[in-house]
Protein backbone atom coordinates (compact mmCIF):
# COMPACT_ATOMS: atom_id res chain seq x y z
CA UNK A 1 0.00 0.00 0.00
CA UNK A 2 2.88 2.45 0.54
CA UNK A 3 3.57 1.95 -3.05
CA UNK A 4 0.18 3.09 -4.12
CA UNK A 5 0.62 6.16 -1.67
CA UNK A 6 3.92 7.05 -3.04
CA UNK A 7 2.89 7.31 -6.59
CA UNK A 8 -0.20 9.35 -5.97
CA UNK A 9 0.43 10.85 -2.75
CA UNK A 10 -2.59 11.10 -1.21
CA UNK A 11 -6.47 8.94 -0.87
CA UNK A 12 -8.10 11.61 -2.25
CA UNK A 13 -5.35 11.48 -5.28
CA UNK A 14 -5.62 7.60 -5.65
CA UNK A 15 -10.20 7.68 -5.03
CA UNK A 16 -9.79 10.79 -7.51
CA UNK A 17 -7.93 8.17 -10.89
CA UNK A 18 -10.27 5.55 -10.36
CA UNK A 19 -13.02 7.74 -10.26
CA UNK A 20 -11.74 9.00 -13.95
CA UNK A 21 -11.10 5.87 -15.22
CA UNK A 22 -14.78 4.85 -14.18
CA UNK A 23 -15.79 7.82 -15.68
CA UNK A 24 -14.62 7.12 -19.18
CA UNK A 25 -13.52 3.28 -19.36
CA UNK A 26 -9.72 3.52 -19.55
CA UNK A 27 -6.90 5.93 -18.95
CA UNK A 28 -6.51 7.74 -21.98
CA UNK A 29 -6.79 11.22 -21.68
CA UNK A 30 -10.08 12.10 -23.74
CA UNK A 31 -12.56 13.89 -21.64
CA UNK A 32 -16.13 12.02 -21.87
CA UNK A 33 -17.57 14.50 -24.48
CA UNK A 34 -15.00 13.67 -26.74
CA UNK A 35 -15.38 10.09 -26.39
CA UNK A 36 -16.94 8.26 -29.68
CA UNK A 37 -19.90 6.85 -27.94
CA UNK A 38 -20.70 10.81 -26.70
CA UNK A 39 -20.04 12.42 -30.13
CA UNK A 40 -21.88 9.77 -31.71
CA UNK A 41 -25.29 10.81 -29.31
CA UNK A 42 -24.34 14.69 -30.16
CA UNK A 43 -24.28 13.87 -33.99
CA UNK A 44 -27.97 12.59 -33.59
CA UNK A 45 -30.35 14.46 -35.73
CA UNK A 46 -33.16 14.19 -34.37
CA UNK A 47 -33.67 15.40 -30.46
CA UNK A 48 -35.18 11.99 -28.98
CA UNK A 49 -32.17 10.10 -30.35
CA UNK A 50 -29.91 12.69 -29.21
CA UNK A 51 -31.38 11.87 -26.06
CA UNK A 52 -31.29 8.41 -26.02
CA UNK A 53 -27.72 8.69 -27.17
CA UNK A 54 -26.74 10.03 -24.10
CA UNK A 55 -29.15 7.99 -22.24
CA UNK A 56 -27.08 5.18 -23.45
CA UNK A 57 -23.60 7.40 -22.09
CA UNK A 58 -25.39 7.73 -18.84
CA UNK A 59 -25.78 4.05 -18.39
CA UNK A 60 -22.05 3.32 -19.15
CA UNK A 61 -20.90 5.59 -16.85
CA UNK A 62 -23.09 5.03 -13.92
CA UNK A 63 -22.76 1.30 -14.65
CA UNK A 64 -19.06 1.63 -14.06
CA UNK A 65 -18.64 4.45 -11.44
CA UNK A 66 -22.02 4.21 -9.34
CA UNK A 67 -20.62 2.36 -6.45
CA UNK A 68 -17.88 4.65 -6.71
CA UNK A 69 -19.92 7.46 -6.52
CA UNK A 70 -21.43 6.20 -3.29
CA UNK A 71 -18.96 5.51 -1.66
CA UNK A 72 -17.53 8.89 -2.46
CA UNK A 73 -20.74 10.62 -1.27
CA UNK A 74 -20.53 8.57 2.34
CA UNK A 75 -16.63 9.31 2.49
CA UNK A 76 -17.60 13.10 1.63
CA UNK A 77 -19.82 13.58 4.92
CA UNK A 78 -16.39 12.84 7.43
CA UNK A 79 -13.74 13.73 5.36
CA UNK A 80 -13.06 17.44 3.75
CA UNK A 81 -10.85 16.07 0.59
CA UNK A 82 -13.48 13.70 0.17
CA UNK A 83 -16.01 16.41 -0.02
CA UNK A 84 -13.74 18.23 -2.20
CA UNK A 85 -13.69 15.63 -4.54
CA UNK A 86 -16.73 14.97 -4.83
CA UNK A 87 -17.47 19.10 -5.76
CA UNK A 88 -15.18 18.75 -8.04
CA UNK A 89 -16.77 15.78 -9.69
CA UNK A 90 -20.48 17.30 -9.14
CA UNK A 91 -19.21 20.49 -11.21
CA UNK A 92 -17.98 18.40 -13.68
CA UNK A 93 -21.02 16.78 -14.06
CA UNK A 94 -23.18 19.94 -14.46
CA UNK A 95 -20.54 21.01 -17.20
CA UNK A 96 -20.89 18.12 -19.38
CA UNK A 97 -24.40 17.79 -18.74
CA UNK A 98 -25.57 21.73 -19.76
CA UNK A 99 -23.76 20.78 -23.60
CA UNK A 100 -27.32 18.30 -23.52
CA UNK A 101 -29.01 21.14 -22.89
CA UNK A 102 -27.19 23.99 -25.06
CA UNK A 103 -27.60 21.46 -28.13
CA UNK A 104 -31.32 20.96 -27.35
CA UNK A 105 -31.78 24.68 -27.15
CA UNK A 106 -29.15 25.72 -30.12
CA UNK A 107 -31.25 23.05 -32.23
CA UNK A 108 -35.03 24.73 -30.83
CA UNK A 109 -35.67 21.39 -29.77
CA UNK A 110 -37.05 22.27 -25.76
CA UNK A 111 -40.78 22.25 -25.07
CA UNK A 112 -42.65 25.44 -24.98
CA UNK A 113 -41.88 27.81 -21.81
CA UNK A 114 -39.04 24.92 -21.53
CA UNK A 115 -35.66 27.63 -20.94
CA UNK A 116 -32.08 26.18 -20.91
CA UNK A 117 -31.62 26.69 -17.26
CA UNK A 118 -34.57 24.89 -16.29
CA UNK A 119 -33.58 21.96 -19.17
CA UNK A 120 -30.18 21.20 -17.45
CA UNK A 121 -32.09 20.77 -14.39
CA UNK A 122 -33.85 18.22 -15.68
CA UNK A 123 -31.26 16.47 -17.25
CA UNK A 124 -28.79 16.97 -13.76
CA UNK A 125 -31.36 15.31 -12.21
CA UNK A 126 -32.59 12.22 -13.98
CA UNK A 127 -28.98 11.39 -15.37
CA UNK A 128 -27.63 11.59 -11.57
CA UNK A 129 -25.82 9.06 -9.53
CA UNK A 130 -28.59 9.12 -7.05
CA UNK A 131 -31.51 8.28 -9.51
CA UNK A 132 -29.36 5.70 -11.30
CA UNK A 133 -28.66 4.01 -7.86
CA UNK A 134 -32.18 4.38 -6.78
CA UNK A 135 -33.89 2.82 -9.97
CA UNK A 136 -31.19 0.09 -10.32
CA UNK A 137 -30.35 -1.29 -7.16
CA UNK A 138 -33.02 0.13 -4.73
CA UNK A 139 -36.02 -0.76 -7.51
CA UNK A 140 -33.85 -3.52 -9.27
CA UNK A 141 -33.70 -2.53 -13.09
CA UNK A 142 -31.62 -4.11 -15.48
CA UNK A 143 -29.11 -1.88 -17.33
CA UNK A 144 -31.30 -1.65 -20.51
CA UNK A 145 -34.51 -1.03 -18.29
CA UNK A 146 -32.59 2.16 -16.66
CA UNK A 147 -31.34 2.86 -20.58
CA UNK A 148 -34.63 2.84 -21.66
CA UNK A 149 -36.85 4.50 -18.75
CA UNK A 150 -33.89 7.41 -18.81
CA UNK A 151 -34.70 7.90 -22.59
CA UNK A 152 -38.20 8.32 -22.25
CA UNK A 153 -38.20 10.08 -18.96
CA UNK A 154 -35.33 12.56 -20.83
CA UNK A 155 -37.69 12.99 -23.95
CA UNK A 156 -41.40 13.23 -22.07
CA UNK A 157 -39.87 16.18 -20.01
CA UNK A 158 -37.67 18.03 -22.34
CA UNK A 159 -38.77 17.77 -26.15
Amino acid sequence: MASVYRLFGSKKAILSAVLQVAFVGDDEPAALHDRPEARAAAAQADPAALLAGYARVSRSVLTRSGPLQQMLRVAAQADPECADLAETFRQQRLAGQSLVARELAARGALAPGLTEEAALDTIYTLMSPEVHRLLTVERGLSADQYEDWLARALTAALL
